[in-house]
């Protein structure tokens, strides 16, 4: 059975799917491995490095033709071409915002395993993908903010007098929120979080930030989630958001429903009525973003005011994002390998929550 790890080829992304360490575990296991020429190069992985590994080096055509192929984004129209039916292609399919995408691959007779379908479960954890890019992003976001923002994140106290620290606010408080948080105080940040669920309240505080209390209680959904606010709940949130934003210096927001465009927390009067040079980071900003003076992919000024709508930040720091993701891939083809042959057992709730696009057992 042969595994392929294609180049990616959407546009910013310079992740790889498969790592040297974790190739090398798969052909220890005998596995064949076909990796593109170049597809680590952006991730600062080397094609030597993979042929160390036991992987064989070759063309697109080779590694899109495999039995399973591991990418991270969805395929392209000529990638597609590429699969063969029956192939198992394992990535980020975005199966509640590309319908279209979807219907091809079903189309080309491809098993499609969803890397953000994988169920929240215990069992699950280390084939989370959403967690460990989030991860990656959380932090990344609050590097952006530090090199954006004209000040210094910790108090210093100098000859020249003290400086005073930055305070910074998290807006949402999921694996991304608590990593900004973490990674904030590492920096000396004084540091504020909100979130909606009260449960995360005494992860936030053992984080050493303090939870902004807005009166507004939600709902977490079995995957974790933040249920979606009724308008009643939204317009209290959004108020008491709009008395408090003036205060921070650097906010960095992460609400996000799957498959929904996120929701609108900071209106362009608030965003606008903070300090010159503070700044926002919208994590959200692959879905519509939480302020609404982000663009997504790009970086706004306006009045002084930064906002940094990035839509991947786990690109940004390519090697360790693909060595999570590859981790991540490697855990869920534990459940789809078994004495080297592909035997997918949809009886198994996490191989049937992936699966976006065949559900019938192969015999």
């Amino acid at each position: 059975m042969k595994i392929g790890v294609p180049k990616e080829t959407a546009a910013g992304e310079a992740r790889v799917a498969l790592v040297p360490e974790v190739v090398a575990k798969l052909t220890g296991q005998g596995l064949e491995v076909v990796v593109e020429k170049g597809a680590g190069a952006a991730a600062a992985f080397t094609d030597a490095a993979y042929k160390k590994a036991g992987a064989t080096l070759a063309g697109a055509k080779e590694a899109l033709g495999a039995d399973i192929v591991a990418k991270v984004a969805k395929p392209s129209a000529a990638e597609l071409k590429l699969l063969k039916k029956d192939a198992v292609l394992i990535g980020f399919l975005q199966p509640l915002t590309d319908q279209k995408g979807i219907d091809a691959l079903a189309k080309q007779g491809v098993v499609g395993l969803a890397m953000e379908s994988v169920p929240r479960i215990t069992r699950a954890q280390s084939m989370d993908a959403l967690s460990s890019q989030a991860t990656v992003a959380g932090y990344k976001a609050v590097i952006v903010a530090a090199d954006r923002v004209p000040k210094l994140f910790p108090m210093l106290m100098t000859a020249a007098g003290t400086i005073a620290p930055v305070k910074l606010l998290v807006i949402g408080a999921g694996v991304a929120g608590l990593q900004a948080i973490a990674t904030a105080r590492r920096l000396g940040a004084v540091v504020s979080a909100f979130d909606i669920r009260p449960a995360v309240k005494q992860e936030i505080e053992s984080l050493g930030a303090m939870f902004l209390d807005l009166g507004v209680v939600g709902e977490a959904t079995e995957g974790g989630y933040a249920k979606e606010l009724t308008p009643e709940q939204q317009k209290q949130q959004q108020t008491e958001l709009e008395k408090r934003i003036p205060d921070f210096d650097v906010i960095i927001t992460t609400a996000m429903i799957p498959g929904r465009p996120a929701p609108k927390l900071i209106p362009a009067d608030a965003a606008e009525a903070m300090r010159p040079g503070s700044v926002i980071v919208d994590l959200a900003a692959e879905s519509g973003g939480n302020c609404a003076l982000t663009v997504p992919g790009e970086i706004v000024e306006k009045d002084g005011i930064t906002v940094v709508g990035s839509t991947n930040l786990p690109s940004e720091m390519a090697f360790h994002s693909s060595q999570l993701y590859a981790r991540n891939v490697a855990s869920l083809l534990g459940l789809l390998v078994k004495d080297g042959e592909l035997k997918l057992d949809f009886e198994d709730e996490i191989i049937a929550g992936a699966c976006v696009t065949k559900k019938e057992t192969k015999s």
